[in-house]
């Protein structure tokens, strides 16, 4: 097996474990929305993405047209183009289209701080390891939910869904300890939200848009004050590169 795939694999696994926590509250609230367990588990395995999920089922619940799904679901998703754009930057040179595709499908909040966190050149070895289990993770946690339906306590299904979000601060928190600018723009980032929450007027823009908003405003301010200066050895190995191409 790769070494690569192997470390996307051990990478991956505290994702797929949390993943399977959410998804299967994800699961009974398709259940009681009137999803079956098979709609339900099809729908987690072509959508890894737990908020455009949730969303969906509302929309579905409520008997919404195709065209409020499609809006909604864009609005939430937006982010996953920002961050699919950054990532792209860190992908071993020469990397095909279909195997970008592939990674940007399985792209999702924690797959892409992981990832970003990886001191090395992404390879598709390594992304298609760190992706497999989460995917798996969160369809079979949707099929054992749905099949599980109301039997779980609201209680639990309710703590679960809050697993989530301190499974993505697990990943956030070591990194802003080493670093002091990605602390910053951490806070930047948590103080933008805030705004968009309490603020009178900006707590009416939906939520997919807020998030895409404070995630550009954060990310280009940490641009502008902490930009990432070129190795000196790389600038070395350019310029002898030219040299030697000169001669």
């Amino acid at each position: 097996m790769n070494k690569d795939f192997k470390l996307g694999i051990k990478s991956g696994l505290p994702i797929a474990l949390g993943y399977f926590a959410v998804s299967f509250s994800l699961g009974i609230t398709m259940i009681s929305s009137g999803i079956s367990a098979v709609e339900g588990t099809v729908m987690s395995l072509s959508n890894l993405t737990s908020a455009g999920e949730f969303a969906g089922i509302r929309v579905i619940a409520v008997g919404g047209t195709l065209a409020e799904m499609v809006l909604t679901q864009i609005i939430i998703n937006l982010r996953y183009s920002l961050m699919s754009l950054s990532l792209s930057q860190k992908l071993e040179e020469n990397m095909s289209f279909w195997k970008k595709l592939i990674i940007a499908f399985g792209n999702t909040d924690e797959i892409f701080a992981v990832a970003m966190s990886h001191q090395k050149s992404l390879t598709f070895s390594f992304m298609a390891g760190l992706q497999l289990l989460p995917i798996f993770g969160w369809t079979l946690g949707t099929l054992l939910g749905a099949v599980a339906g109301n039997l779980m306590p609201e209680r639990v299904s309710i703590a679960m869904n809050v697993m989530l979000y301190g499974m993505f601060i697990a990943i956030v928190v070591p990194a802003t300890k080493k670093s002091r600018p990605i602390l910053l723009v951490v806070c930047m980032a948590i103080a933008f939200s805030c705004l968009f929450r309490y603020v009178p007027f900006l707590n009416e823009v939906s939520e997919g848009i807020a998030i895409s908003i404070c995630t550009v405003l954060a990310a280009g301010l940490g641009a502008i004050f902490f930009p990432q200066k070129e190795p000196v050895t790389n600038a070395k190995e350019n310029s002898t590169d030219n040299a030697l191409k000169k001669t």
